[in-house]
């Protein structure tokens, strides 16, 4: 089987993320959202140039490029999270000090969800399904 793809073959999208400190990043992210880490390459310089961090079936892949990288604030992607508990998690995240830009609600199209910043400013949105609502019904248009 090809590495990021499952038994049948299929790919999976897999979230590379760039940090400033990754060592750094790597404990805040198992700390406060739940993450296991997998695998940790450091580079001759001592800082973590890859890893890669399970989370269910999910992962994300970290790294502190060379150079003076420095983090974007804002970086205009945001990674969402499916987690089975999502207020036990939000307590987790706010616990370890996640900054928290909304908390968890309910949404109209059957998730209920919340969202914050890691250290580096990086946005993670946690959901957990809890209804099923047909697309139609909270507005969207389903594609042929």
């Amino acid at each position: 089987m090809a590495r990021g793809c499952d038994d049948r073959g299929v790919q999976a999208i897999t979230p590379y993320l760039l940090y400033a400190d990754s060592e750094a990043a790597i404990d805040f992210l198992v700390d406060a959202f739940g993450f296991r880490e997998v695998l940790r390459h450091t580079g001759d310089d001592g800082r973590v140039n890859h890893a890669e961090l399970a989370l269910g079936d999910g992962e994300v892949m970290l790294g502190t490029p060379p150079g003076g990288f420095e983090a974007p604030r804002e970086s205009g992607v945001m990674v969402h999270v499916y987690v089975d508990d999502i207020d036990a998690h939000f307590s987790r995240a706010q616990e370890a000090g996640a900054e928290i830009e909304s908390e968890p609600m309910d949404q109209p199209y059957g998730d209920r969800s919340y969202h914050v910043k890691d250290p580096e400013g990086h946005s993670w949105y946690f959901s957990q399904h809890v209804r099923d609502v047909a697309p139609g019904e909270w507005g969207a248009q389903v594609s042929a």
